[in-house]
């Protein structure tokens, strides 16, 4: 266990006890589903704003060991959005095969000139994050909360539960910076037609909320909600994802979609 993190745990775990917030009671608490694995796969995605593609990305998804599962991704802004704001991205989530819970995740970002890493380590206790911005040292943070989820680790969990009609989960993310309550709503089954093809697909609903030191939650001063559509078939892989935020309504939309290996 990280040292920083237990001491900070046990330095406000009674605090945090005599004072839970009733959000922590509605919490999902179901444990990973039997729904088939994911398959090792590549898969590339493009990203818009207000119907115009701006960034292309590609995740690479592999299980490396039984109780090892491994994703590689990196995104660049293209086109015209390119010559506006010059951004790259790569990323690597690793997470236990097992229970579906994350060990760590890195993320490097260029922003023009700029680069601002961040790793996070994961813990049964929480999450430490370490950040370095351009040329500035790196700084720390512990966020104190059992089951917290990286992105990967929540998508891998989530596809593993029954996702029937009006189903809702609960879950605290850490994506990068900030911990968020991810609240998602299945609303119903959709076909839509993608450049792969035509996918039967599960909708849901994703509504957020930032957690605050206190455990006090906040609206997001960015987001406002999103739709995701998962395939609806032994992957559950999300194909299509609208979010509206302050600017406007973003998209990301599947374009290819290869794997590695036969199901069998």
């Amino acid at each position: 266990m990280n040292i920083r993190l237990a001491i900070a745990t046990l330095a406000i775990s009674s605090v945090a006890l005599a004072a839970s917030p009733p959000w922590l009671a509605t919490l999902t608490k179901n444990p990973p589903g039997d729904f088939s694995e994911l398959r090792s796969l590549r898969a590339v995605y493009h990203f818009g704003w207000s119907g115009l593609t701006a960034a292309t990305g590609e995740a690479h998804f592999n299980q490396v060991s039984p109780d090892r599962f491994q994703m590689d991704a990196a995104g660049r802004t293209i086109g015209l959005a390119r010559a506006l704001w010059r951004y790259d991205v790569t990323y690597k989530a690793i997470d236990n095969g097992r229970n579906l819970m994350p060990i760590e995740t890195n993320q490097d970002e260029v922003f023009r000139a700029k680069k601002v890493r961040t790793h996070l380590t994961f813990a049964s206790t929480g999450v430490t994050r370490a950040r370095t911005d351009g040329n500035t040292a790196t700084t720390s943070k512990d966020f104190i909360f059992p089951r917290v989820l990286s992105l990967s680790a929540a998508m891998l969990y989530l596809r593993s539960q029954p996702l029937h009609e009006n189903d809702v989960y609960r879950v605290v993310v850490y994506p990068t910076t900030s911990p968020y309550l991810a609240t998602l709503t299945v609303t119903g089954h959709e076909k839509i037609a993608l450049r792969p093809g035509a996918y039967q697909t599960i909708k849901m609903d994703l509504q957020l909320s930032k957690v605050g030191k206190n455990l006090e939650l906040e609206p997001h001063k960015k987001f406002r909600k999103a739709t995701i559509w998962l395939s609806d078939d032994a992957e559950r892989l999300p194909v299509r994802i609208e979010a509206q935020i302050f600017a406007g309504t973003i998209f990301a939309e599947l374009q290819s979609l290869q794997f590695d290996q036969a199901r069998p």
